[in-house]
């Protein structure tokens, strides 16, 4: 049996090559310094691509999604995002499927955006001297694609100055290598990372020149809140519990303050800011409370500033679309005496509900497991749950155990406790289970879970 594998069109398969070759040793000197500086620049954004103006609401698919896929491009999206990032399984299997159908998604005349995968990640099944890097190898199959009118990109996942002038670097090789005019490639950048956050200002400048907006990834910011405040150098990192997913509204002022503060870094630069995903799954037996939900929603981001944001689903396009009719900034924002103490004042949940520990474990079991049979979503009480979601619960676990936070029942959540709730739901064989207790117990919070799911493999292997 021959083992699984990925190719590349020929285009794509030259482009990567030259694009690793290029730049293989900066991207090992990733993430580089983390300077922290609220300093914004001079540079202006560029305009919104001429396809994508005054559209309100894109549809993203999950890029292996065949049938998904055809759907969105039929459907009544503004613009279709195809994703390689939190929605997507990088199975070989998937890998392949989607890149083989950038050759007919391409050929849409529906304005398209992509996400590739995040900098941390590889693709082990392509080598180019070493294993690809997997932003690499999915920027090459997209812009291969279509050369000539290139899919504009969201760059996921960035947290420092050095990332975002890695990424202008590889579009300006991956421009020239396909003899396009500089900057001609049109990106989103996403600030989903709290040092993401921090770093605005110089990561905008260094993709300034073909940067034109700005998006709010809410949970990967959490994700990344998270670990900020439960990794903060000895004696300065929170001692008390973090609030559940369920009390981290918009409506919290450190949540409300990333948002409107996010806007303003746009209003200054110029540039356009994209919302959150509208990721509630409507019961088909009674959806008006789900979409009457993200009609609010998308009409609070409205009067923050944003003008559009993504649909998980077609059937969420609607009230998506409905939220930005009349989008317009009701305020203008203040970030008080101390920026960072609001960005990071999160409530005091205690006492954590038993109900909330077991939620967050078997949310993060459920997509786990999903993922690790190559899908990157699933629907789970009415929501639609991917890496993003999982990530953060795992990640709030991780806070729960540092800090022993005291349970409604009065027990503290001790790595015992954590044990015998994740046993209840999960048996200790899986793999899922095996990959939720690694990142849980880990004395620090690992980045990235699928990091931690590639050393358990290979560690698995070599039994």
């Amino acid at each position: 049996m021959n083992p699984p594998s990925v190719s590349l069109s020929p285009a794509a398969q030259a482009l990567a090559q030259h694009l690793h070759t290029e730049l293989r040793e900066r991207w090992a000197l990733l993430p580089g310094e983390t300077p922290a500086s609220y300093t914004l620049s001079s540079a202006r954004a560029v305009p919104v691509p001429d396809d994508l103006k005054g559209r309100r609401a894109e549809l993203i698919v999950e890029a292996s999604d065949l049938g998904m896929l055809r759907r969105a491009l039929e459907s009544d999206a503004d613009a279709v995002a195809v994703d390689f990032d939190d929605t997507f399984s990088p199975t070989p299997q998937n890998v392949q499927a989607a890149y083989d159908a950038l050759a007919w998604v391409t050929r849409s005349p529906k304005p398209l955006l992509a996400r590739t995968r995040a900098l941390y990640a590889t693709e082990s099944y392509l080598n180019f001297g070493g294993p690809g890097i997997a932003a690499l190898c999915d920027l090459s199959a997209l812009l291969a694609a279509r050369p000539e009118r290139p899919v504009h990109l969201y760059i996921p996942k960035l947290e420092t100055p050095a990332e975002a002038q890695f990424w202008q670097e590889a579009l300006l090789v991956a421009e020239q290598f396909l003899g396009l005019a500089p900057n001609t490639v049109r990106a989103c950048l996403q600030i989903e990372t709290f040092s993401g956050l921090m770093n605005i200002g110089a990561i905008f400048q260094r993709l300034a020149p073909r940067t034109y907006g700005l998006n709010a990834g809410r949970w990967d910011y959490v994700f990344s809140l998270t670990k900020h405040l439960g990794s903060t150098q000895k004696g300065l990192q929170r001692t008390t519990p973090l609030p559940p997913r369920s009390q981290l509204t918009m409506d919290v002022d450190a949540m409300r303050a990333y948002a409107e503060y996010l806007v303003q870094v746009c209003r200054a630069h110029g540039a356009e800011a994209i919302g959150g995903t509208a990721s509630l799954a409507p019961d088909p037996a009674d959806p008006q409370p789900a979409l009457a939900a993200v009609l609010a929603d998308k009409q609070r981001e409205a009067a923050q500033g944003f003008t559009a944001a993504w649909a998980g689903l077609p059937e969420l396009l609607e009230p998506v679309r409905r939220g930005f009719d009349h989008a317009k900034q009701t305020g203008t924002f203040d970030p008080g005496a101390d920026l960072y103490q609001r960005l990071t004042s999160l409530p005091d949940p205690s006492p954590i509900a038993v109900a909330d520990v077991q939620d967050a474990i078997g949310l993060a079991l459920a997509v786990f497991g999903a993922w690790y049979e190559g899908r990157g979503v699933v629907v789970r009480k009415g929501r639609i749950e991917d890496t993003a979601t999982a990530e953060l619960a795992r990640a709030q676990l991780w806070q729960w155990v540092q800090v022993g936070a005291v349970l409604d029942d009065g027990q503290p959540l001790t790595p015992e406790r954590y044990r015998a709730e994740r046993q209840g739901l999960c048996a200790d064989p899986e793999p899922a289970a095996r990959l939720l207790d690694t990142l849980v117990l880990s004395e620090t919070c690992p980045d990235y879970f699928p990091h931690v799911a590639q050393q358990l493999a290979r560690s698995g292997a070599s039994r």
